[in-house]
This record gives structure tokens, sequence and C-alpha cells, in this order.
């Protein structure tokens, strides 16, 4: 059994139920996309093939799937090393299904935030001039954005505490305000910025908006930032065998 629809259905209500996700994975990104984008009059401002209602939009919308994609998948590195692979030895459930059963969960719940968000959007004036930038912007947005659940299947593994999850989730909070994700950066800040996990994966979901145009009038490159990706998830691959190098050490 690869994926058992009964332990898909109670996971999700587990996570519905848990105050935490809703309020890291859900409510923060839409509360922030209200506050400083269609809370504010520059909202209806144009930025690039749109308005910048548009930009606040796809930048929370990015932060809420990397939230939800490495606070749930720590979860399951977490839930794994405490014992609940024995419980579910003594069910037709393979160790393969459970993986695909929490990545599916993480995937549900990435992309219930980027919903979220964008209906959000969609009904306060976020504003593109093609329809089909909705669907390219959607689709980056939670395309590239799977790449954090080996983030935090990474963090899950390395560290022992249960507090794993919010540790990722605040880790990608950290890392957005450090990476041009909740308000605009120049200078310094910026050079800094474009070597951050968040800076290439936000870059590329406001692409089909700004075409790389930043803030400050510079321009990023297309390869830039598809080479931050792959280094970072790189990094995050390696993360995840040192967890369960260490892991196993532990045992």
């Amino acid at each position: 059994m690869h994926v058992s629809p009964t332990m898909l259905r109670i996971e999700g209500v587990r996570q519905l139920r848990n105050p935490y996700t809703l309020a890291f994975t859900l409510a923060m990104p839409v509360a922030m996309y209200l506050l400083f984008g269609a809370g504010m009059g520059y909202g209806t401002q144009s930025a690039g093939n749109g308005n910048v209602s548009f930009y606040v939009m796809t930048s929370m919308a990015a932060y809420g799937t990397a939230v939800a994609m490495s606070s749930l998948t720590s979860l399951a590195a977490t839930e794994a090393k405490q014992g609940w692979g024995r419980q579910l030895a003594m069910t037709p459930l393979t160790t393969l299904g459970y993986a695909l059963t929490k990545l599916l969960t993480s995937v549900a719940f990435a992309a219930l935030a980027l919903v979220a968000v964008c209906t959000a959007g969609a009904m306060t004036g976020a504003r593109v001039d093609d329809v089909w930038r909705w669907g390219a912007t959607a689709a980056i947005v939670l395309g590239l954005g799977l790449m954090y659940g080996m983030y935090g299947l990474g963090v899950g593994l390395f560290f022992s505490s249960d507090s794993a999850a919010a540790l990722a989730s605040i880790t990608m909070t950290f890392f957005a305000f450090f990476g041009n994700v909740f308000m605009p950066l120049d200078g310094v800040m910026l050079d800094i910025a474009r070597f951050t996990p968040l800076y290439g994966f936000v870059a590329l979901a406001r692409w089909p908006l700004t075409d790389g145009q930043l803030t400050t009038g510079q321009t990023d490159q297309l390869w830039m930032l598809f080479l931050n990706v792959a280094v970072w998830l790189a990094l995050f691959a390696l993360l995840v065998m040192l967890g369960m190098k260490r892991s196993r050490a532990r045992q």
C-alpha cells in the first residue's frame, strides 16, 4: 500500500485542527498581504505587468508555501525518529506510503496557502495584465516551493527536539526578512539578500509580473536566480544527509 486514504484524511484533519499550522501557514501570509498590499494606498500603483498589490500577493504566497512545506515535513521527520515507524510496520502501509502521505499533506497545505493568498488578492484589487500570468505565478510558487520540503525534512532529522517544526518556520521567516521578501531592500542589504535561500525562489515567482525588474531599478539575471535555487537545493539535500547520519548515531 503506497498511500492510505484514511491516514491522508486523518493527517489533513489533524493539521487543520492545529492552531500553529493555521496561524503560520494560512492566516499569517493572508494577513500580511492585506496589511502591506491591499491595505496600503500604494497597492493600486503600477508595478511591472500589474500593480503593487499583485507584487505583495506573490511574495506572501511564496512565503506561505515555503513555511507550509518546511514545517509539515519537519514534523514527519520528528515522528519517524520517535518510533512511529515501528507502529506503521504493524499495518499494510509501507515506509514509502508513509512518506508519500506526509508529502501529499504538505503539498495540499502549501496549495491551500497559495489559494488563500491569491483569493484574497483577487478580491482586493491585485491586478496583472494577462490572465496567464496568474497561472504562471501559481505554478512557479507551488513547483519550486517543494524544495523547502527537503529543508524541513533536514531540520526535523538533524534536531531531536519536538520544536523542529517551529524552528523550520521561524528560520523561513528570518530568511524572508533578509531575502527581499517582506520589504524591498537596497544597497548592501540587497547584495546580501541575493545569497539567501528565499531570494531566487521569490524572484522567480515574481518574474511573470516584473520580468526581473527590481524596485531599485536593477534587473535580476534569470541564470543567477536559477543558480541560487540550485545551490540551496543542493545544500538542503546535504542537510538531509547530515540529519540522517546524526539521527542514526543517536539510535
